[in-house]
């Protein structure tokens, strides 16, 4: 399964600030719990946790953090 991502600039940012690659946004996609919120998912795997929308086949990252 391959993920299409649309990082947002802030999103950039605190991957950044945060130290976290692409490809660990991809695999808390994939392998991560999966929490229901008002406008999309939140998947947490080991200590990063997602927030992100789905749009058709792309994945919107919205915001970034460390669990």
């Amino acid at each position: 399964m391959t993920l299409r991502l649309i990082i947002t600039d802030h999103a950039r940012q605190q991957m950044f600030d945060r130290g976290v690659e692409e490809e660990q946004i991809k695999k808390t996609i994939k392998r991560g719990s999966k929490i229901v919120q008002t406008d999309g998912f939140k998947s947490i795997y080991s200590y990063i946790g997602v927030c992100y929308k789905v749009r058709g086949d792309n994945y919107i990252i919205k915001t970034v953090t460390i669990e």
